[in-house]
């Protein structure tokens, strides 16, 4: 394999991304990531497969069904980055973010649901500190 191609037959990227053969074939077969160019013997993968399967990898990590992971792939068009929130069911799993302000006081929210994006979490979480802070302050 030339590195200049940067390509991988289906047993590098297995072997890369620490998964089997199988699995990669059914992530295929179910369009959780893209088709290979070529085919049979002459079939190859490049790093978007890779990162592909490094984001599924990560996802599963977290607790996601394969199809959530293939609801969050989709194309979101004008969108953004968050995509739209899922109808709560018995048996959702949702990953909670819980911001400890101080003892007695603490924000629980579920950013996807709220439409926030990670950079927003971040900004509300300083806010509502500062917020918090600045309250103290004043009774004192």
């Amino acid at each position: 394999m030339s590195s200049d191609a940067a390509t991988f037959t289906l047993d590098e990227l297995a072997g890369l991304v620490d998964l089997p053969r199988r699995t990669v074939r059914y992530y295929i077969q179910i369009g959780l990531i893209d088709r290979p160019a070529g085919v049979g013997r002459g079939a190859h993968y490049g790093p978007h497969h890779a990162e592909q399967l490094v984001a599924i990898k990560k996802w599963q990590a977290a607790g996601l069904s394969l199809e959530r992971i293939r609801e969050l792939l989709a194309p979101q068009g004008d969108a953004g980055l968050v995509p739209p929130p899922r109808p709560r069911q018995a048996g959702t799993v949702e990953v909670w973010s819980h911001l400890v302000v101080a003892d007695g006081v603490e924000l629980t929210l579920e950013p996807t649901r709220a439409g926030l994006t990670p950079e927003q979490v971040r900004e509300l979480a300083q806010g509502v500190m500062a917020l918090f802070h600045q309250i103290r302050s004043s009774q004192e």
